[in-house]
């Protein structure tokens, strides 16, 4: 039967302004190791558990490092979740997982959370090797539906009847992989709660159509509960005018939020006025007919049940008790069912509630005397200040620099504006900026579209979210040749974030695409005049940048442009002994990228070891074209070549360079030289740091040095 009724906030919860230095008191966290222990509370206990576990994830992150605010707004979600579901039986799916630090420390790693991110530690995101609790390996976004609805289906197709649960945020459903996989769910008839975890943000603000409908939704002050037989209950919620949603409103300030019988036919007016029309703040119990209409009509472009999912909330994502009611019903539902709570990114952390961008991560805090201090002041996380700037600034100045004197340019990025250092260009040139939410395929298209009326789009993107366009980086670039520019942050490895988002294959899957360009640079200044250069280039080029800071090279903003396709000497170190043995004379080391830098130190000091043998290092730049003058002629020179990059070997620069190589000397009817490909092996690297990640590689000097000398043997 369905009813209305009016819902009531009736929960306290404790807020922090510094982050913890010292491991905090949590009796009853520290009786949880494993979510049956959860059982055992009461719902009165759930909310001491959500603070418990709120100061504790403070204090870890602290100590580690890590996702911040989104981990923070999720704590009484995941406890509800996991006081209902009987994981991992029923089955719980994160959506990219950078939320999921709390489900980790319900699920038995509590002890293990301050190695996250470390070598040998946690890791990052959910991974099905590190826990039977964590049913999907993820990292991207927009997953979590399609993968629980795989599971669903299995299930039912193997006579299981565990529940499965997918957990979204409002950020990923802009993908359209979500809006897929709901279709297909309703198609299939499926047994499936998704959970739409609205906290009006991804990284960044959330942005587009979309955000507006979870907004219109949220704003209206009304909501569909659910009873305990599962029939629906049309609600009043209150509305903070501290909400950042607020936002999507101002153009509609002079509307009254709670004038909801405005929005309903004439006749259910008319049917509601016998009965004495109530206002939102005194709602009574009405008919079954008329709340069943009110909820059709009050909410009739609901984007979900126009789907075909069962819709209930939206709800108040930190009332625990109240979200632990919601499940135990929903559970027993057949069918799609989509659970709406709103959440706050970075809730019970004052500094994160009102900068969620700057909080969404931060870095290890510096270790102090205990007995100095219990807590520091939330300042001193930040990055001790460096004069070397990070690749996403020296991208963001070039922009910024190139759009001042160029109005063709457009600049395109699916939701990483802060990260790709976008921010001061999307203030500056405002018309000239395009975040198109999570949504990489489209980001690609769109460029296409841009440039077939002669304007000239940059898609910035991460290496590893590009894998995700690629069909369109083919099919609608590449193959019409149209005129956009890919500037790829995040190539190479990528440290604490590990194997879900290192970008060790983009030139793999680029450099086999007819008329695409790739460009590799050393250092800050030629990534700067590359990106320079590939934009003055005439069809699609690529620009690949590693993650962090760079060496601290002094930038040359005349914009200078490089012959594309041309290799430049960076270093000779002669031989210092005349020739007494058989050991190679002359080694050319081609390095791509910032190995350039490791590649000279790597033959100053193989030098000191052979002597007689002459190195030659030369910073390739391009991947595609390669410098095939440079080749012919180390080839007739039958010197010993060997390859240097931050990318897997198979397939990657050195691939390139073999098959070149291969090719000529058939061709010539000359002599092989020898050849020597290093570079990341045919493997997935695990999570740590940079340094510690080039090492496991051997792509660290001591690395190099030691491949090199098999030349020589």
């Amino acid at each position: 039967m369905s009813k209305t009724k009016i819902a009531n906030q009736n929960y306290s919860l404790k807020t922090f302004d510094t982050i913890p230095m010292l491991k905090p008191h949590t009796p009853l966290l520290d009786e949880v190791d494993s979510p049956d222990d959860l059982k055992k509370f009461s719902t009165a206990q759930l909310q001491q558990l959500a603070d418990e576990l709120r100061e504790f994830l403070l204090y870890t992150t602290g100590v580690s490092g890590g996702h911040f605010g989104s981990n923070l707004g999720v704590v009484e979600l995941t406890i509800a979740l996991h006081y209902v579901f009987n994981s991992p039986k029923d089955q719980i799916v994160w959506d990219v997982g950078h939320q999921a630090y709390p489900h980790k420390i319900l699920t038995g790693r509590r002890d293990k959370l301050t190695t996250i991110r470390s070598q040998h530690g946690l890791t990052a995101f959910p991974e099905r090797h590190e826990s039977e609790y964590d049913t999907f390996g993820v990292g991207h976004s927009s997953t979590a539906i399609s993968a629980g609805l795989g599971m669903s289906l299995a299930m039912r197709y193997l006579g299981k009847h565990d529940k499965v649960v997918s957990i979204v945020g409002d950020g990923a459903m802009t993908g359209g992989m979500a809006f897929e996989a709901m279709n297909d769910a309703v198609q299939q008839n499926a047994d499936l709660i998704v959970v739409l975890n609205d906290n009006d943000m991804s990284i960044s603000q959330a942005t587009g159509g979309f955000s507006k409908h979870l907004a219109t939704l949220w704003q209206r002050g009304l909501a569909v509960d659910i009873d305990k037989n599962g029939d629906a209950i049309f609600t009043k919620r209150v509305i903070s005018s501290e909400d950042r949603r607020i936002r999507h409103y101002l153009h509609m300030a002079n509307e009254a939020l709670d004038d909801w019988t405005s929005r309903l036919p004439n006749k259910i007016v008319e049917k509601l006025a016998e009965k004495g029309i109530p206002k939102p703040s005194q709602l009574e119990t009405l008919p079954e007919k008329i709340a069943n209409k009110l909820i059709d009509e009050v909410f009739p472009e609901n984007l979900f049940k126009a789907i075909g999912f069962q819709y209930f909330g939206p709800f108040d994502g930190h009332d625990v008790a109240k979200l632990a009611q919601v499940f135990e019903r929903v559970k027993q539902l057949k069918g799609a069912v989509l659970v709406h709570v709103h959440t706050v990114k970075g809730k019970g952390f004052l500094p994160a509630e009102c900068d969620p961008i700057t909080y969404h991560a931060i870095t290890k805090l510096k270790k102090i005397n205990p007995a100095q201090e219990k807590s520091v002041p939330v300042d001193s996380q930040k990055p001790a200040p460096t004069t070397a700037k990070k690749y996403s600034q020296v991208f963001g100045e070039f922009i910024c620099d190139k759009a001042a004197t160029d109005k063709q340019l457009m600049a395109i990025t699916p939701a990483m504006a802060e990260g790709s250092g976008m921010t001061e260009f999307a203030k500056r040139f405002a018309s000239q900026f395009f975040d198109v939410a999570i949504a990489e395929q489209h980001a690609v298209t769109l460029a296409g579209g841009m440039a077939t009326q002669g304007v000239k789009p940059i898609v910035a993107i991460y290496s590893t979210f590009l894998q995700r366009g690629y069909d369109q980086l083919i099919h609608d670039v590449a193959l019409q040749n149209l005129n956009v520019m890919f500037a790829i942050d995040r190539a190479g490895l990528v440290g604490e974030d590990g194997a879900t988002h290192a970008g060790v294959f983009d030139i793999a899957f680029m450099r086999t695409v007819p008329n695409m360009v790739i460009a590799c640079p050393k250092d800050e200044n030629e990534c700067y005049n590359l990106l320079n250069t590939c934009y003055e280039h005439i069809g699609p080029a690529a620009v690949r940048y590693p993650r962090g800071n760079g060496i601290g090279a002094e930038i040359d903003k005349n914009q200078a442009m490089y012959p594309i396709g041309k290799a430049a000497l960076e270093q000779t170190i002669e031989a210092t002994a005349a020739d007494t043995s058989n050991v190679a004379k002359k080694v050319a080391v081609l390095a791509f990228g910032t190995m350039v830098k490791t590649a000279v130190t790597a033959c100053q000091n193989l030098a000191e070891t052979y002597p007689t043998t002459t190195f030659f290092v030369y910073n390739m730049r391009f991947v595609k074209p390669l410098d095939s003058e440079l080749l012919d002629t180390l080839l007739a020179q039958n010197c010993s070549i060997v390859t240097l990059e931050e990318h897997q070997i198979m397939g990657g620069a050195g691939s390139a360079v073999n098959e070149y190589l291969v090719a000529q000397a058939a061709k010539t009817s000359q002599t092989l030289p020898t050849l020597l490909n290093i570079g990341i092996p045919d493997k997935y690297i695990a999570h740590g740091s940079p340094e510690q990640q080039l090492a496991d590689c051997g792509l660290d000097v001591a690395g190099v040095v030691k491949q090199m000398q098999t030349i020589f043997s």
